[in-house]
């Protein structure tokens, strides 16, 4: 993800918030880098709301869909795997048709770290950051 103002990176800065209660609350923001202009207006966007926008734009977004369902048969045969050891389980689980966009609308909601930033390295699309919002610009 790119700046849409000045083509800088996006970086991501974690806050951690200590309540008087004990809670604490995780925060992450996204903004410019500001590597190609210091003076960038760019701004930033809570990572709930990137995440949002994400979740809207899922069907417009170019996924190199090939490497999307390599990874979804290997997470399955993981769990075929993981089964068979835990419960004994012997039938060897069928590798359903694959819907690349509910995958990816489950790991933005549902997912690990890891598994969203796998996935948007999939992705075919340049994504920019500009006043908050994500647009998208085909390569």
């Amino acid at each position: 993800m790119f700046c849409g103002l000045c083509e800088s990176g996006i970086s991501a800065d974690e806050k951690i918030k200590y309540m008087k209660n004990g809670n604490v609350h995780r925060y992450v923001y996204y903004s410019c880098s500001k590597s190609k202009d210091r003076n960038c207006k760019c701004g930033y966007i809570e990572e709930k709301e990137l995440i949002k926008q994400f979740q809207s734009l899922v069907e417009t977004i170019d996924l190199n869909e090939i490497e999307v369902k390599e990874r979804i048969k290997d997470e399955i045969q993981r769990f075929s795997k993981m089964q068979k050891f835990f419960l004994g389980i012997k039938e060897k689980m069928k590798i359903p048709d694959i819907d690349v966009r509910g995958y990816a609308t489950y790991v933005l909601r549902d997912g690990s770290d890891i598994e969203k930033r796998e996935l948007l390295n999939c992705l075919k699309n340049k994504l920019l950051l500009k006043e908050k919002q994500i647009f998208i610009e085909s390569i």
